[in-house]
């Protein structure tokens, strides 16, 4: 199950590979996947994903009532 680690851990990969690291490393559910420069699109994809699972933007959450 996808958690607000993976999550953390995830964007600090890309962050890395943004700043030219060559290869990242991230842990998923006990299996190490490294990730190249050429493969951050997929880890921003993943990132994605996991942001969706987690509604991390709140998306799904309704805003308060107004009251006038």
């Amino acid at each position: 199950m996808s958690t607000e680690t993976d999550l953390t851990e995830a964007k600090a990969a890309y962050h890395k590979l943004l700043l030219g690291k060559a290869v990242v490393s991230i842990n998923v559910d006990g299996v190490q996947t490294q990730y190249a420069q050429a493969d951050a699109a997929r880890l921003k994809l993943y990132i994605q994903t996991l942001e969706a699972t987690l509604d991390v933007t709140g998306a799904g959450r309704r805003r308060p009532a107004r009251v006038f």
